[in-house]
């Protein structure tokens, strides 16, 4: 089994950051890529940024310039450093992975940004 541990959510005002932290462990021996995705109440999930193992990262047009993620491949381990955090990045946010032997996500963890 594949276990992802998500940290780092919380509450913070407009303008405020917060790092999230996801660490994968359990029967995963290689990681092809890691990323976090969000959902706000009656929205669908979408893709907030990912990381390869290599190195390329993507971003959600919303986030460029404000979130940055960064990986650990020896820890495997993805945090993503949130800055300038707006109303509108109040979400439950996701951690996932992906590996040869599937598809993985964590339970989530709430970021709630207040005006």
């Amino acid at each position: 089994q594949v276990q992802l541990v998500e940290s780092g959510g919380g509450l913070v005002q407009a303008g405020g950051s917060l790092r999230l932290s996801c660490a994968a462990s359990g029967s995963i021996f290689f990681i092809n890529a890691m990323g976090w995705y969000r959902q706000a109440p009656g929205k669908q999930r979408e893709l907030v940024a990912t990381i390869t193992r290599g190195g390329t990262t993507t971003y959600y047009a919303s986030v460029k310039g404000r979130f940055t993620i960064s990986g650990d491949n020896a820890r495997n381990t993805v945090y993503l450093q949130m800055n300038s955090l707006k109303p509108e990045d109040t979400a439950v946010y996701y951690c996932n992975v992906n590996s040869p032997g599937g598809n993985y996500w964590g339970r989530g963890t709430q970021v709630t940004v207040s005006a």
